[in-house]
C-alpha cells in the first residue's frame, strides 16, 4: 500500500491521505473546492467549485500515476440537490468516460462547500 501526496492539490485537513494506492487501484479521499496554493475555498458557485474539485482530483490521480480517464467509480456529495444540473454540466466535461457514480445530498460539508467528490481509479 502506498500513500499519495502532491503539492498540486490541497493538503489534507485531517488525519488522512490525499489518496492510497493498493492492488492496482487508487482510492482518493474526498476533494472539496480548496485552492491548493492558498488553502481557501474558491470563490463562485457550484460550477466554479466543481471545476476546482475536478482539478484537485486530476492532480492527486496524476501523483498516483493515474488519470481521470482511469476512474471507474465516483461518489459525489452535494449540499443542495438544486445544484445537481450545473454540477453535472461541469462534472461531465471532466469525466468523459462516464464512470459508475453515486450522488447524494448531505446536510453539510467541510468548510461549508457546495460539493465533495471521491474517486476510485485504476493505478
Amino acid at each position: 500500500m502506498q500513500t499519495i501526496h502532491t503539492q498540486n492539490a490541497p493538503a489534507a485537513i485531517g488525519p488522512y491521505s490525499q489518496a492510497v494506492k493498493a492492488n492496482g487501484l487508487v482510492f482518493t479521499s474526498g476533494q472539496i473546492a480548496l485552492d491548493p496554493q492558498t488553502g481557501c475555498v474558491v470563490e463562485g458557485g457550484i460550477r466554479e467549485q466543481t471545476m476546482r474539485i475536478c482539478e484537485n482530483l486530476k492532480a492527486v490521480l496524476a501523483a498516483a500515476g493515474s488519470s481521470l480517464d482511469k476512474v471507474i467509480k465516483t461518489t459525489c456529495f452535494l449540499a443542495d440537490m438544486q445544484d445537481f444540473a450545473p454540477f453535472n454540466e461541469v462534472y461531465g466535461s471532466y469525466f468523459t468516460g462516464k464512470p459508475a457514480r453515486s450522488c447524494v445530498a448531505v446536510k453539510s460539508l467541510p468548510k461549508n462547500v457546495l460539493a465533495e467528490v471521491e474517486v476510485i481509479a485504476l493505478g
